[in-house]
């Protein structure tokens, strides 16, 4: 299968089988790392559906975002701000320089993390940031699968992960080493979510009180947050 034709494939999923929490959650990801912009000209890349394009359209002058598929690109609005490119990331090649660059939920999906991430560090202004988030295999609702013979290491890829196209599984140390092979400084680190069961499982039975005490538990225990983020900096 053509690269293109895989990335517009796996596009399907955000229409056809994205839960409510998964948006939910990616709401969650933008609380966390919006206090880390750096305001001005900002890059989103791997936007997804927008759901977090539209909170940073408010935090930048400017914003681009990048991204594989063309149809993920056209259900994002024409904000007024925004400019949209349809480009792999390992060919996209901007005009202009960013305060800050937001990878969320990308290097799991690539091939070489590291290669995009050097790409990524030379748009950047000399006072900008890199914020990269990805899922954690440390996450308790993987290790709980491992206990329960789900998984043979939290590490595995699960049928959630194939589908999503995901070559990895990332915890704070790898997710930091590769920050530091790209030439960037990881110079904080956290995590979103504290999360004990399944995304399907939280749909179905939590309250938005439980869901909002389980977001403030990620920061308390980052290690084992669902999500675990770097802001990265020369």
């Amino acid at each position: 299968m053509e690269k293109k034709e895989k990335i517009e494939m796996l596009s399907g999923w955000y229409f056809n089988d994205q839960l409510n929490f998964d948006r939910v959650l990616i709401t969650c990801r933008y609380r966390t790392i919006n206090k880390f912009f750096r305001k001005g000209i900002g890059l989103e890349m791997g936007p997804g559906d927008g759901v977090m394009t539209r909170y940073l359209i408010t935090d930048f002058e400017q914003l681009d975002v990048v991204d594989g598929s063309e149809q993920l690109l056209n259900s994002i609005p024409a904000y007024p701000n925004i400019r949209k490119h349809c480009a792999f990331f390992e060919e996209f090649v901007p005009d202009r320089s960013f305060d800050t660059i937001i990878m969320e939920h990308i290097l799991e999906h690539l091939e070489d993390p590291v290669k995009v991430l050097k790409r990524a560090a030379s748009w950047l202004k000399p006072d900008g940031v890199l914020i990269a988030g990805v899922p954690n295999a440390k996450s308790f609702h993987r290790l709980a699968a491992v206990k329960m013979g789900l998984l043979v290491t939290e590490y595995e890829l699960n049928d959630r992960d194939r589908a999503l196209g995901h070559y990895r599984i990332y915890d704070t140390e790898s997710l930091g080493a590769d920050i530091v092979a790209s030439g960037l400084h990881p110079s904080i680190q956290g995590g979103v979510f504290f999360k004990p069961v399944s995304n399907k499982q939280i749909e179905d039975t939590w309250t938005p009180e439980m869901i909002e005490g389980f977001y403030l538990l990620g920061a308390t225990f980052p290690q084992n947050a669902a999500e675990i983020f770097v802001v990265a900096t020369f």
